[in-house]
C-alpha cells in the first residue's frame, strides 16, 4: 500500500484503469462458446462439454489440479480447433477484443506455431493469420471505443526440437507485429540450455526473448535462462522467492541470483492465479507478489491462460487489491513495469506510458476527490 489513507479501487475503476499484459497464451484465452463452434466446424468429437458454460467450468476445473503438466492437458482441445486460418484469425481477433474490453491497452500475446500444423498450414501461415487477427480485432476494440496494441510472441516447445526454426521465424517476422520469442512447456527435464542455438542467434540478430523459467521447477531453471541463455525476462520466475531469506524479525536477506534479478531489473512475468493452479503458490495472500513488491522486483500482473484460469487482468488485479490492499497507485506501479518490460522500441514504450497509462491513471485516481465534493455538498 502506497498511501496513507487506503482507498481501494472498485471493479469498476479496476476494469476502466489502462493496463499492460505481457504473459498471456493464445491457446489459453479461447472464449468456451468459440472452441464449441469451431470444434462442430471440423468435426472435432473429444470436447468434454458441449454448452459453453459447463465447457467453460470443465477447463477452469481439469486446470485447478496442482499439477503443471495436468494443467497443460487441457491446452489438447483449445489447439485441436486452432489448425485452420479462419480459426486462428478468429481466436486471434477476439483475444484482442476481449482485451480490450478489460481494459488492455498493450498486449503481448504468445502461441506456438508449431502446434497448428495439422491441418496443412505452413509456419508462415499460421503467423500471418494471427497476425491478420490481431489487427482486425484491434479494428473492431477501436469501434467499440477501446484502443489496444497487441504484438505476437513466437513460441518453441521445449520438449521439441524447432527452437531454431522458430525463432528464425519470429526474427523474420519482426518488422510485422512478432515483438519476440519464448520457451515454454514442462520445465523438469527439459532446461531452457537445450535450445541455446535459438538464443544465440536471437542474440546475434539483436531481437528480444523471454524464457519460461522458474514456474514449475526452481532457482535453476532462473539461472540457466539469465546466465547461460541470456533471456529478457523471465515468463513466471516466481520461484525467484526461494533465493530470498524473511528473519522472524522481518528483516530481509537476498541470495545472489535474487539480488541479480532485482538489481539488473530483470521482468517478472508473475500469474498469480495460474500460479495457484499449478501449486507455485498456496493462496493469493501467500503469493511472493507482496513480497516482491515491498522489495521492488520488476514485479508485472499477468493472465497466462484467461479461459483456464477463468481470469481477467482485472480480476488478478481485484485479487490482489483484496490480498494486499493494493490502490490504484500500486496498480499504475506494476502497469508501468509491463510497459517498460515490452518488447517494443523505447520511444514507444516511453509514449504509452506517459500519454497514455498515467494520464489514465491520474484521471481515475482524481474521481475520489469528486465523489468527496457530491458527499458534502
Amino acid at each position: 500500500m502506497t498511501s496513507q489513507t487506503y482507498r481501494p479501487p472498485s471493479a469498476d475503476q479496476i476494469r476502466r484503469a489502462p493496463k499492460a499484459l505481457l504473459h498471456d497464451h493464445l491457446d489459453g484465452g479461447l472464449r468456451p462458446g468459440t472452441i464449441i463452434d469451431l470444434a462442430h466446424e471440423i468435426g472435432y468429437e473429444s470436447l468434454p462439454e458441449h454448452e459453453s458454460d459447463k465447457l467453460g467450468l470443465w477447463f477452469r476445473e481439469a486446470a485447478d489440479s496442482g499439477s503443471l503438466e495436468r494443467y497443460l492437458e487441457t491446452f489438447a482441445h483449445t489447439c485441436a480447433v486452432m489448425q485452420t486460418r479462419d480459426a486462428l484469425f478468429r481466436v486471434a481477433a477476439e483475444c484482442a477484443e476481449d482485451l480490450a474490453q478489460d481494459g488492455v491497452v498493450y498486449a503481448e500475446v504468445r502461441y506456438a506455431p508449431e502446434q497448428h500444423l495439422e491441418r496443412g498450414l505452413t509456419l508462415e501461415e499460421v503467423v500471418e493469420a494471427v497476425n491478420d487477427g490481431f489487427r482486425e480485432g484491434e479494428r473492431r476494440a477501436l469501434a467499440n471505443g477501446h484502443r489496444i496494441r497487441v504484438g505476437a510472441l513466437l513460441t518453441a516447445m521445449r520438449h521439441a526440437a524447432r527452437a531454431l526454426e522458430i525463432a528464425e521465424l519470429a526474427n523474420r517476422y519482426r518488422d510485422s507485429g512478432v515483438v519476440g520469442f519464448d520457451i515454454a512447456g514442462a520445465e523438469a527435464g527439459f532446461p531452457p540450455t537445450r535450445h541455446l542455438d535459438a538464443f544465440e542467434y536471437l542474440k546475434r540478430e539483436n531481437n528480444h526473448f523471454t524464457i519460461h523459467a522458474g514456474e514449475a521447477f526452481g532457482l535453476p531453471s532462473i539461472w540457466q535462462a539469465l546466465q547461460w541463455c541470456g533471456a529478457d525476462r523471465l515468463g513466471h520466475g516466481v520461484r525467484i522467492i526461494d533465493d530470498i531469506e524473511v528473519a522472524e524479525d522481518g528483516s530481509v536477506k537476498l541470495g545472489r541470483l535474487a539480488a541479480y534479478v532485482r538489481d539488473k531489473r530483470v521482468p517478472l512475468e508473475l500469474c498469480p492465479s495460474s500460479n495457484l493452479q499449478t501449486g507455485a503458490a498456496a493462496s493469493i495472500a501467500e503469493h511472493p507478489i507482496g513480497l516482491l513488491r515491498k522489495l521492488h522486483f520488476r514485479a508485472t500482473v499477468n493472465t497466462d491462460n484467461r479461459l483456464m484460469s477463468g481470469t481477467s487482468v482485472s480480476r488478478e488485479f481485484e485479487l490482489l487489491v483484496d490480498a494486499f490492499e493494493y490502490t490504484l497507485d500500486d496498480m499504475q506501479w506494476f502497469t508501468v513495469n509491463a510497459m517498460k518490460s515490452a518488447f517494443i522500441p523505447f520511444d514507444e514504450r516511453l509514449a504509452m506510458i506517459n500519454d497514455v497509462i498515467k494520464p489514465g491513471y491520474a484521471e481515475l485516481k482524481s474521481e475520489w476527490l469528486f465523489r468527496q465534493t457530491a458527499v458534502t455538498s
